[in-house]
């Protein structure tokens, strides 16, 4: 088995399937970098069990079809250090020893049977769906940072994708904050609901990042498959009932705020600092046209307080937000207004931005904190 292939074109596409990869595996084959050629086309595959990814390169020269794992870091390592150049791989197929030749010189590295690698799972009886590259990577980058960590509660650790005929919504929560991203524009013939996992989708919104083209996806019950120009990505989905996440959204809420976004990120982000280092509580108070917002830290004798314009249309009253949550928040919202709703002091805030793009509809709720008077 034998191939041409650009240095650093290869390096490339290796760089964009290597994030799959663990630094510790239970099965060592997992260390390495599944190459197949199949008709001038060499298709490489990572995998960490759980998730696959998959890339094709044409081949300018092929000689023999066939497949052999590579070792993944210290391929990686050698193509780093060559300028572009084409690069000759020679394989033996029986000891299942690989040379590459460059303009320099020749390097050897063992690899191992391809075989042993494990197949990437058929997805029988999927469901189709379409959609554009920049709105896939919009609902992972704006619902992402909103996912649990609780190892007890597995179903919060990912994103829920609830697809229909009329629109596609994207849910993620820990319990502290929820939030809720729509398209109006991703429809789907069939209503379905699935939970992606947190790794694959770090790993699409990496793959999906400042490219503009379509997103093929199929999925069942137990797996989701992604297709992105040459890249295909496979993961199995979490298992479990997603929490009623609409139950949580309070729907009366009669005191609205709208602010400058960047002043408000601002003003939260020093007032934060003199906040108590367990609970990092800010509390906002609302008089007028007037916020006021403040933090103390009785244990260190820290306080801080800021006064900012505003609108606010509702009853004088004074709530308490995790900052930390908050800026995450404000953090991930775009537009230079935002608009907070709230009903009482022990129920959730809703952070809003001013959007004007009608397909778009993002939802940010966050649970406030017991104020202590």
């Amino acid at each position: 088995m034998k191939f041409i292939v650009s240095s650093s074109a290869l390096l490339k596409q290796l760089q964009t399937i290597s994030g799959v990869l663990n630094s510790s595996n239970t099965l060592p084959i997992l260390d390495n970098f599944l190459f197949e050629i199949k008709d001038q086309d060499l298709t490489i595959s990572a995998s960490d069990l759980e998730t696959t990814l998959t890339t094709t390169i044409q081949l300018e020269k092929a000689e023999k079809d066939g497949l052999i794992a590579i070792p993944a870091k210290l391929l990686l390592d050698t193509l780093k250090t060559f300028p572009d150049q084409p690069l000759t791989f020679t394989i033996e197929e029986e000891s299942f020893g690989i040379e590459i030749s460059s303009d320099n010189g020749k390097y050897k590295l063992s690899g191992q049977d391809g075989e042993e690698f494990p197949k990437v799972p058929e997805i029988e009886g999927a469901n189709k769906l379409e959609l554009e590259s920049g709105t896939l990577f919009n609902a992972i980058d704006k619902t992402i940072f909103a996912t649990g960590n609780d190892d007890l509660r597995p179903v919060m650790s990912g994103v829920l994708f609830e697809l229909g005929k009329e629109s596609a919504t994207f849910v993620a929560t820990d319990a502290h904050k929820l939030v809720r991203y729509r398209r109006k524009d991703v429809k789907s013939s069939k209503e379905a609901s699935f939970i992606m996992p947190k790794k694959p989708l770090n790993l699409l919104k990496n793959i999906t990042s400042g490219i503009d083209s379509s997103v093929e996806v199929q999925y069942n019950e137990t797996n989701a498959h992604f297709k992105v120009e040459h890249i295909q990505l496979v993961c199995r989905l979490i298992d479990g009932k997603y929490p009623n996440y609409d139950a949580v959204i309070p729907k009366e809420n009669p005191n609205k705020l709208t602010i400058a976004r960047q002043e408000l990120l601002n003003s939260v982000k020093r007032v934060s600092i003199f906040s108590n280092k367990t609970t990092h509580q800010v509390r906002l108070k609302m008089t007028g046209s007037e916020l006021n917002i403040s933090a103390e830290d009785l244990d260190y004798s820290n306080e801080a307080v800021e006064r900012l314009t505003c609108n606010y249309a509702g009853d004088d009253m004074q709530i308490g937000f995790n900052s930390r949550f908050l800026l995450e928040m404000l953090n991930n919202i775009e537009t230079d207004q935002v608009n907070i709703e709230m009903s009482a002091p022990n129920r959730a805030g809703i952070l809003l931005p001013d959007n004007s793009d009608d397909n778009e509809e993002i939802l940010m709720l966050v649970m406030p904190v017991m104020l202590n008077n």
